[in-house]
């Protein structure tokens, strides 16, 4: 049987057809189909020869290109029973060739008049439209929420000093004083709703944040391993009369936000840096330390990470000097779920989230912070609070800071003659640094030993845990 190809798509076609069955283009009408005797046997072999090269030629040259049907052409040629190809070595190849006579595909499937081909047509038609669409087009999809993960926070939009706020039991909290303003986070100070006080009086602050964000974090975390009770029965155990972590006495949301109220806790360890010029005496950075283990160390033993230790998020009783605390756990993650320590993968979450001068270098790389994690961060808030300095910047980026924090991870003594000069280093801080740079990523931490020699070093300079903080 004679078979033909259409010299415009290179579909298949039968001798009957008078219309394209793909791409839908009128056939022309060759001079032997009007009327005479068939050929001989050799004679229909040499037609078919030429008339593979003649089609050849066709889907080749110029008319293809030049065709109002191009789109069309493509997508068949691309996706059809007759690749491009796959006709040119045909046409190549034709001299000896024989000519195919095995019965065609089956018409059952194939359209075979025009009002079929109308109908092939139009479910071709928005696949002809899929090329045009541009990186600038206004159909463009919206980039993923993951290429937005490290935005940093929107600011939000203070209330009105004196609105009120209705908890999840029912207690009003009445807005007294705007305190501090970052971004996602306003905190107040706050008294009961309907309390008989001066107008200016608060014992409370509320935190406001997003509805969902680091506060829902936080709420997640004093909820789930910090409640009061559980506390008070660690400190108990452990013999201990304070243990530095807040105490959330109210909850709720209010339009788009979600609030926490704790009791007072003081002024930030920010804002005491602040006021004495950048860095602390080094009794007091020891002070500091020996508190601040202990609550990692609750932390810990309950599942979960800081993940944002700094001098932000550490709170010191305004009165006396002697209590503090370790808030904004709106960074903390649960390390070890179920007691199954989370594998070490980087790039997992966020790259460089949190504080960049304070971080671990896990962090930097986008791996889940572990408990190694909170104690290199202490570590470096120690440097900063003895020195007043780091070999790193917030100005410099992420990446070059994370360049800086791997070639120290394996060199204390050049980290801490880079802060140091020539000042004497304080021989604990070494020895601290040392033990907890070489932590591995599922390693528990040896904390007793740690608060031992701290504690040691404080008594040798004849200082206590019991007294105000040295500023």
């Amino acid at each position: 049987m004679l078979l033909r190809f259409c010299p415009q798509c290179g579909a298949r076609l039968q001798p009957t057809f008078k219309f394209c069955p793909s791409c839908g283009e009128k056939l022309p009408v060759e001079p032997d189909e009007g009327g005479g005797s068939p050929p001989s046997g050799g004679e229909q072999q040499s037609h078919t020869r030429d008339h593979i090269a003649a089609t050849s030629s066709a889907l080749i040259g110029s008319p293809l290109r030049a065709s109002p049907r191009t789109p069309a052409a493509r997508r068949t040629l691309s996706g059809g029973r007759t690749s491009l190809s796959l006709l040119k070595r045909r046409a190549s190849g034709s001299e000896g060739m024989e000519v195919d006579s095995s019965p065609a595909p089956s018409l059952s499937s194939l359209p075979q008049t025009p009002p079929k081909r109308q109908r092939t047509q139009k479910q071709a038609s928005p696949k002809m439209e899929s090329p045009k669409a541009t990186p600038t087009s206004s159909t463009q999809s919206p980039p993923s929420v993951k290429g937005r993960k490290g935005a940093r926070p929107a600011a939000l939009e203070p209330l009105q000093e004196g609105a009120e706020l209705l908890d999840q039991t029912g207690k009003r909290w009445m807005l007294v004083k705007l305190l501090r303003q970052c971004d996602g986070e306003v905190t107040y100070g706050a008294r009961p709703a309907g309390a008989v006080s001066s107008c200016s009086d608060w014992k409370h602050i509320l935190r406001l944040g997003a509805k969902q964000g680091p506060m829902f974090t936080e709420q997640n975390f004093l909820q789930r391993a910090a409640k009061p009770a559980s506390v008070e029965k660690w400190v108990k155990h452990q013999k201990m009369d304070f243990l530095g972590i807040p105490s959330c006495v109210g909850f709720g949301l209010h339009d788009t936000y979600r609030f926490l109220v704790f009791p007072d806790m003081g002024q930030t360890l920010q804002s005491i840096l602040d006021e004495v010029g950048g860095s602390l005496r080094e009794a007091a950075v020891l002070q500091l330390s020996c508190r601040i283990v202990r609550v990692c160390e609750f932390v810990h033993e309950n599942e979960y990470v800081h993940a944002d230790i700094c001098a932000e998020n550490i709170y010191v009783s305004t009165n006396t000097h002697t209590q503090v605390f370790l808030a904004g756990f709106g960074r903390a993650f649960r390390f070890s779920p179920g007691g199954r320590h989370v594998d070490y993968k980087e790039s997992s979450r966020t790259l460089h989230h949190g504080n960049h001068d304070f971080i671990s270098l896990d962090v930097h790389k986008g791996a889940a912070p572990s408990r190694r994690s909170d104690l290199q961060s202490l570590g470096y808030c120690l440097l900063s609070w003895l020195t007043g300095s780091l070999p790193w910047s917030s100005t410099h980026p992420p990446t070059t800071m994370t360049k800086e924090k791997e070639r120290y991870l394996t060199d204390v003594p050049g980290l801490l003659s880079c802060c140091f000069g020539k000042r004497t280093v304080p021989g604990v801080l070494q020895l601290y640094l040392s033990q907890v740079m070489a932590l591995d990523y599922t390693d528990k931490p040896n904390y007793t030993q740690l608060r031992a020699e701290l504690t040691e070093e404080l008594e040798k300079m004849g200082g206590t845990l019991q007294e105000p903080l040295y500023v």
